[in-house]
This record gives structure tokens, C-alpha cells and sequence, in this order.
């Protein structure tokens, strides 16, 4: 099975779904925040992101 887009946008629909119905609007917001959160992640380790990228850019920002 081919997983496209839109099957993941319908499993992220579905999550968002269950988490408004059963845990009312809290846990839906935090829901949809985690989930932009591991969208963004994967985007960024698809185009080339590093961990190493995120230490050093850690580092810098403590100097």
C-alpha cells in the first residue's frame, strides 16, 4: 500500500476528530499542535535536516 497525502491527511482528520469528541477543545488544540509539530519535523529530516543542524543551531543560540 502506497500511503499519499491524502490518506495521511485523512488519519490526521480522524485523530483530530476523535481528540475534539472525547477530550473536548484542550485536547484537540493539543492534538493539532503536535501534529503541525511532527509535520514540520518530517519535512525538515525529508529536505535534508540533520540533527547535528538543531545541536549547532542550539549552541549558537546560547553564546
Amino acid at each position: 500500500m502506497d500511503v499519499t497525502r491524502a490518506f495521511v491527511g485523512m488519519i490526521a482528520g480522524m485523530a483530530l476528530a476523535f481528540a475534539g469528541f472525547f477530550g473536548g477543545f484542550g485536547a484537540f488544540l493539543l492534538v493539532a499542535a503536535l501534529g503541525g509539530l511532527g509535520w514540520a519535523a518530517g519535512h525538515w529530516f525529508d529536505h535534508g535536516g540533520r540533527v547535528q543542524d538543531l545541536r549547532d543551531g542550539f549552541e549558537r543560540s546560547r553564546r
